[in-house]
């Protein structure tokens, strides 16, 4: 069975964590710093406009010698996105990131956001998948293992 996007958005929860473009950069650092991440959408309203990500503070804000604090998130931010649907598989969602290199996927469902994929979120799936076949394998193959 193919696993869908949607599957690991009911897993980890449809929680989008989002900044303004009328943010300053310092005010979005503050937010991904205070939750452990290193993406936030950019939303005007319900509309998604763009992705502020570290990579854009290293690229745009820092050797421009921008004050963070007068900058705004707007004037900085990706805007080239890159969005999938919750249908995709998470294989093919791998391959996007891979082929694409973008490291965060918006997932839209018609003109809605509906949340957000990371290359962390895929890789644990995967590994949580693969974990499970092991398990499963060992226990036809010789019975129940023990945990470690």
């Amino acid at each position: 069975m193919q696993t869908q996007i949607k599957e690991i958005l009911a897993y980890k929860g449809g929680t989008v964590h989002r900044v303004s473009p009328s943010n300053t950069v310092a005010e979005a650092i503050q937010v991904m710093n205070d939750l452990r991440i290193g993406a936030t959408v950019v939303m005007e309203g319900e509309r998604l406009v763009g992705m502020f990500t570290e990579r854009d503070v290293l690229t745009r804000v820092v050797p421009a010698g921008r004050d963070a604090a007068r900058t705004l998130v707007g004037e900085v931010m990706s805007t080239d996105l890159l969005v999938i649907k919750p249908t995709l598989t998470v294989e093919e969602a791998m391959q996007v990131v891979t082929e694409k290199k973008r490291r965060h996927l918006p997932v839209m469902d018609g003109g809605r956001l509906v949340g957000l994929i990371s290359i962390g979120d895929l890789t644990r799936w995967l590994v949580r998948e693969h974990e499970n076949e092991i398990e499963t394998l060992l226990e036809y193959i010789g019975g129940p293992q023990p945990h470690h």
